[in-house]
């Protein structure tokens, strides 16, 4: 294979650097690049790598005369702009598969610690305190949970789900029929969204950002969802409207809400993350070394096949 150049822009695993540099590729690791730099560097490489953190605009695409790959070692594709990449005929290419099963466990992680009040208990204690009869909470087995969104992740928290003995209710307008039908032998209820929002305890988002699903849950969601329900989302920031959610909590509309990703990151205030009735992490929904690794490694296997295709 020719000596292409690759830009890594962000961190990924060791093996995956080396993986790249065994194959002949001349690797150029930047993972703290700035958006000035990347702008001034981007027209020496054939091959940049991203994870969430670059900004892959428009202008990055213009600049990079010789790019064919643009590789983003994840699955939201958000921070990079497809259409001018297309429009160039360069290749974008992501490792949807590999962040699966973390981010379903972290989704089902976030129900175990707002059902059971895990943070709130953890708190209390190190600050000294015995709170055993405060502290009530709910099992999981017997409760509804509406996933927003089935595809891979949704899915996998459908089946987490069930084996907790929760009913799931769904709601995905882009799945095909096929689909929907196996689902429902599978034991997931493919109802319209109103329907999941009324009837669920939980409600857990797995979508993409796109246009249509910006805000797709808003101030006019809460106010169907029960007042004791939890929202949860582990996707993207901006398909919740947080001023609506803040609005929901404060106002007691719906219960709490499980956040791993927002409208900001880091979030410009703390107005929603100080709320008690809000457990959050800091997007570490893929963060784990099995999917550092893992995603790393596929999408270098990734750009192999696409640079081969293309010599």
């Amino acid at each position: 294979m020719d000596a292409f150049r690759v830009l890594v822009c962000d961190p990924i695993s060791d093996n995956g650097l080396e993986r790249l540099k065994k194959g002949g590729l001349d690797v150029s690791n930047e993972p703290n690049i700035s958006p000035e730099e990347l702008i001034n560097k981007i027209p020496e490489y054939e091959v940049i790598i991203v994870r969430s953190r670059t900004k892959v605009t428009e202008d990055v695409i213009a600049a990079g005369t010789m790019l064919k790959v643009i590789g983003r070692a994840g699955t939201g594709l958000d921070n990079i702009d497809v259409k001018a990449a297309n429009s160039a005929g360069i290749k974008v290419i992501n490792t949807p598969e590999a962040s699966v099963e973390a981010v379903a466990e972290l989704a089902l992680g976030l129900m175990l610690s707002f059902a059971r009040n895990i943070t709130v208990a953890t708190a209390s204690m190190k600050s000294g305190e015995w709170l055993k009869w405060e502290l009530m909470g709910s099992q999981l087995k017997g409760k509804t949970v509406g996933v927003i969104g089935l595809g891979r992740i949704g899915t996998r928290v459908s089946e987490l789900c069930l084996a907790f003995g929760m009913r799931i209710h769904a709601y995905d307008p882009y799945l095909s029929q096929e689909k929907k039908q196996l689902g429902g032998q599978r034991g997931v209820e493919m109802v319209e969204l109103e329907t999941l929002l009324m009837n669920s305890d939980f409600v857990t988002l797995h979508l993409p950002l796109s246009p249509e699903t910006r805000h797709l849950i808003s101030e006019q969601s809460f106010s169907k969802m029960k007042k004791s329900a939890c929202l949860i989302n582990t996707s993207r920031g901006e398909i919740v409207d947080e001023k609506a959610l803040l609005e929901a909590l404060q106002s007691k509309s719906i219960f709490g809400a499980a956040l791993d990703v927002f409208e900001v990151e880091p979030p410009a205030t703390r107005e929603l993350i100080d709320l008690p009735s809000v457990i959050c992490t800091p997007h570490i929904g893929s963060q784990t070394r099995e999917v550092h690794e893992t995603a790393a490694l596929m999408l270098v296997e990734k750009i192999y096949e696409t640079l081969s295709s293309r010599s």
